[in-house]
């Protein structure tokens, strides 16, 4: 009863050693081993879950760990890379934007641990390991191509702060955790799949940045949406009480 489950803390432990793994690979320059690095991690991090789900070794233990090892994976490690990229140059303020989202992911992470009901279809604000992911393929396509400089710093410390505040957000994002997986799907499901592997092997850091910064920007997209149909069906309701009224009246 005092032992831990194994298996899925192993997964755990990989993303955390990636996470670790990327910030040595930006002290020494490269960016590219750093981004992959945390891509890595995200995909461990996402694998710890469903492994111990499956095998039923799901414990408090494992969920702790889980949250201690995605601050460092998904909030430190990322920081840390695009300071040594490029905002360190830039001086106080590069740092503290980095800190901003370090500040941000923990919060973000403490939230989702002490809330007792949830949409499983959604999340409540931008996960942790996707704003990690679009710092890294940003970092990536700007370490392939060379680009840098003040203003290069100045665009990563405004999306980082974006980041951040999407995080700490209560913008709804799609988690596709009802996705059943061991379902049959459509021959066309599996085609899409094939083609996207395709797709990210012709120019990994510039396909990546596109699916991560897609699913970023549709946070504010699907809350937009919300709000356009809820004034709808507000109007509509306010026009069926009215004309209720006008009928009462003339009975």
């Amino acid at each position: 009863r005092k032992g831990i489950y194994i298996l899925p803390n192993l997964f755990t432990t990989a993303g955390l050693f990636a996470g670790f793994f990327a910030i040595v690979q930006a002290t020494v320059g490269h960016f590219d081993y750093a981004a992959v690095a945390i891509f890595v991690a995200m995909v461990m991090d996402t694998l710890d879950g469903r492994v111990a789900r499956i095998t039923s070794t799901a414990s408090d233990f494992g969920k702790e760990y889980d949250s201690l090892a995605d601050v460092i994976a998904f909030g430190l490690a990322p920081a840390l890379v695009i300071y040594e990229w490029g905002l360190k140059a830039v001086g106080r303020p590069g740092w503290l934007i980095a800190f901003i989202f370090v500040a941000a992911a923990a919060l973000r992470l403490a939230r989702f641990n002490v809330q007792e009901t949830r949409d499983i279809r959604y999340f409540q604000g931008l996960p942790c390991p996707m704003a990690a992911a679009v710092v890294a393929a940003g970092i990536w396509v700007a370490d392939t191509h060379a680009i840098e400089g003040y203003w290069a710093a100045v665009v990563a410390m405004a999306g980082m702060l974006m980041l951040a505040l999407a995080m700490v957000s209560t913008l709804p994002y799609r988690s596709f955790k009802d996705l059943d997986v061991r379902n049959r799907v459509p021959f066309a499901a599996l085609l899409l799949v094939v083609f996207i592997f395709v797709l990210i092997s012709f120019d990994p850091p510039w396909v990546l940045l596109l699916i991560t910064g897609t699913y970023f920007l549709s946070g504010p997209i699907l809350w937009l949406i919300r709000r356009v149909r809820n004034r709808r069906k507000h109007r509509r309701d306010s026009g069926k009480e009215s004309r209720g009224e006008k009928y009462s009246r003339r009975a």
